[in-house]
């Protein structure tokens, strides 16, 4: 279902990324991500949710401090693409909610997550 996830901090930091095809770098892509957010939420309080671009929807979560972004075709709907997004977001703070209280801005730390939720994501052909 997803293509591409990121996991990051308000700041942009990103903790986390599986990417479909590496177009950008994660932290140039978290950066760009946590200054769309803080602009959505002074025009709208909570901020983006999900936007489109071509055929493609990204899907933002945002729990405990954390910004989840996925990237999914427009073919899903967007219920199940929250759904899912959801269920991912529970899993990484289920695995590592002793990690997080202590993270110091490694950013290798949650590399293993990938294992974790290979079921949703899409692999190239």
């Amino acid at each position: 279902m997803f293509q591409d996830i990121w996991i990051l901090e308000k700041s942009g930091i990103v903790i986390f990324h599986r990417e479909y095809d590496n177009l950008v770098s994660p932290q140039l892509f978290g950066a760009m991500m946590s200054a769309l957010n803080m602009f959505a939420e002074q025009l709208a309080e909570g901020g983006l949710s999900n936007f489109d671009l071509k055929d493609t929807r990204f899907t933002i979560i945002k729990r405990s401090g954390l910004i989840f972004v996925a990237n999914s075709s427009k073919k899903f709907s967007q219920k199940k693409v929250n759904k899912e997004l959801q269920k991912i977001s529970n899993k990484f703070f289920k695995r590592y909610s002793d990690e997080l209280k202590k993270f110091k801005g490694k950013i290798g730390a949650f590399s293993n997550f990938i294992n974790e939720i290979q079921d949703v994501l899409e692999e190239k052909p």
